[in-house]
C-alpha cells in the first residue's frame, strides 16, 4: 500500500483541523505495520554479520610508538635501515616474511607504526590496506603475519534526487562516493548518466563495510529504483549461483546489455549527433555523426562491447583512432585519443569495458574529447539513441524466488519511505 503527502500542500489544513492529522498519522503507522513483514523479510535474507579481527600479536600499549609513511623512492631495506635495523637484520627479516610480504608491493603514502623497546625496534605494523595490516616481528627468528581490523557489515537505504548532479548532490545526502560507482556499473547499460536531470531520483537499499568508523566499500546494492520521466527503472539482486550475471529489471532481463551506454566515465556530452554541425576549427556547415565527449587528456576510453579491433592508427583529422567491429550489424569508432592502451593492435579481441585509449587532441581538435562514433549496417546512427537488446533473462526455474525477493524489496522501501512521511507529520503537531 503506497501513500504520498504533499507536506507543503496540506500545512495549513493540518494546523487547522488536529483531528485530521492524528488520523492521518495513524493511518500512516498502519501502512508502516502493513509494510515491515516485508522489510523484516529483507532484513532476515541480508547476512549482516561482524568480522571480529584477531589479536595484533603483541601488546601495543606497553611499548613507544613512531609511525610514518612511505616515501618515495623508499625501498623496504631503507626502511628498516631508517628504523634502527642493520643490513643484516633487514635482510633476515625480509627473507623470514616473503611468504606474507613481497617487497614489491610497498607503496608510497602507506602508513607504517614502528614499535620500540629500550630503544631496540621490535614490530613494525604497515597498512596494507584500510581493512588490514602486516605486522612484522623484527627480533630473531623474525616473521610476519597479516592483522584483520574489525569491519562490519551494515545495512543503508539512500533516496537523492537530483538538483545539481549525482555526486553533488549524494554528498550532500551523506552518501558515499563508492555508492555512486557502484550504482554507474549497474546501470551502465540503462542510465546515461551524462544526461541525468533535474528531478531524477535514485532510490536504493545497499549495504557499507566499515572499519573504525570509516566508509572501505559498498559492498552490496541490493535494490534500487530509478526515476526519470515519470518511469521507474528497478534494478533487483539476484544470485543464480551459476557465477554469471546478478542485477535484474522487474521482469527479470538482466541490466547488463549489448553495448555500454557511454565510452568514459564522468564526463559531458559537449557536441551532438548532427548532419548540419559547424565545425569548430574550419568553421564550416558538415555533418558530424558521432556524440563529442569533453573530458580531461589521459581520461580511459573504453570499448562499449566485446569485439575485434580492426584499426589502430592516426587517421589525420580524426587523429589516433581505434576501430572495433562488435558483430555482424554493428561497429565503433574511438577519435582524437592522446595515446592507444599498451599493446593494443589490430585483430586484437577485446571485451566490454576494456581500456583501448585515452582521451586527447590529436588531429583535427579545438581541445580534449573523444569523438565517439557507430554504425549499424554500415549506416551512422546517433550513440546516445542507440537501443540495445538484453542479455540472457533469468532461468524461468528461478523467477518464482526472484519474485518474492523483489517483493521483499519493494515493501521494504515503501515502509521506510512510510515511516519518512509519519515523522515529518508528528513534527508538525
Amino acid at each position: 500500500m503506497r501513500l504520498f503527502v504533499n507536506l507543503r500542500g496540506f500545512k495549513m489544513k493540518i494546523m487547522k483541523n488536529r483531528g485530521y492529522i492524528y488520523a492521518l498519522a495513524a493511518l500512516l503507522c498502519l501502512c508502516v505495520a502493513c509494510g515491515r513483514k516485508g522489510a523484516s523479510d529483507v532484513a532476515e535474507s541480508i547476512d549482516i554479520e561482524e568480522v571480529t579481527a584477531p589479536a595484533m600479536g603483541f601488546e601495543p600499549d606497553s611499548l613507544e610508538m613512531r609511525s610514518g609513511e612511505v616515501k618515495n623512492g623508499q625501498f623496504f631495506s631503507t626502511l628498516l635501515g631508517g628504523l634502527g635495523m642493520s643490513q643484516q637484520e633487514a635482510y633476515n627479516l625480509t627473507e623470514a616474511s616473503k611468504d606474507i610480504f613481497d617487497v614489491k608491493t610497498l607503496r608510497v603514502g602507506k602508513q607504517y607504526r614502528a614499535y620500540y623497546e629500550d630503544s631496540v625496534l621490535k614490530y613494525l605494523v604497515y597498512d596494507r590496506d584500510k581493512a588490514s595490516s602486516i605486522v612484522f616481528d623484527c627480533t630473531a627468528p623474525y616473521g610476519a603475519w597479516v592483522y584483520e581490523k574489525p569491519v562490519t557489515v551494515e545495512q543503508r537505504y539512500a533516496d537523492v534526487t537530483i538538483n545539481s548532479s549525482l555526486w553533488v548532490d549524494m554528498r550532500a545526502a551523506g552518501v558515499s562516493p563508492l555508492l555512486i560507482v557502484s550504482l554507474s556499473d549497474i546501470y551502465a547499460w540503462t542510465v546515461d548518466f551524462f544526461a541525468l536531470q533535474k528531478g531524477d531520483r535514485f532510490r536504493v537499499l545497499y549495504e557499507e563495510k566499515m572499519c573504525e568508523g570509516e566508509v572501505i566499500a559498498v559492498d552490496t546494492v541490493r535494490y534500487a529504483v530509478f526515476s526519470h520521466g515519470g518511469d521507474d527503472f528497478p534494478m533487483v539482486m539476484f544470485d543464480q549461483k551459476d557465477g554469471g550475471n546478478m542485477w535484474w529489471n522487474e521482469k527479470g532481463e538482466s541490466m547488463r546489455k549489448a553495448f555500454l551506454k557511454a565510452p568514459l566515465q564522468y564526463s559531458r556530452v559537449s557536441s551532438g549527433f548532427s548532419y548540419a554541425r559547424r565545425h569548430p576549427v574550419t568553421r564550416k556547415v558538415q555533418p558530424h555523426t558521432g556524440v563529442d565527449y569533453a573530458a580531461p587528456k589521459g581520461t580511459p576510453v573504453m570499448t562499449i562491447g566485446d569485439g575485434v579491433v580492426t584499426s589502430v592508427k592516426y587517421e589525420g583529422a580524426g587523429g589516433n583512432t581505434v576501430r572495433i567491429r562488435h558483430n555482424s550489424v554493428y561497429s565503433t569508432a574511438y577519435l582524437h585519443l592522446s595515446k592507444y592502451a599498451k599493446g593494443l593492435k589490430a585483430g586484437q579481441r577485446v571485451r566490454q569495458g576494456e581500456v583501448i585509449g585515452y582521451v586527447g587532441s590529436t588531429g583535427r581538435s579545438t581541445g580534449p574529447h573523444l569523438d565517439f562514433r557507430v554504425w549499424k549496417n554500415g549506416t551512422p546512427i546517433n550513440p546516445l539513441k542507440m537501443d540495445s537488446p538484453p542479455a540472457e533473462p533469468i532461468a524461468s526455474s528461478n523467477l518464482p524466488a526472484f519474485n518474492r525477493r523483489h517483493e521483499q524489496y519493494k515493501a521494504s522501501i515503501d515502509a521506510i519511505q512510510a515511516q519518512s512521511v509519519a515523522a515529518e507529520l508528528f513534527e508538525l503537531l
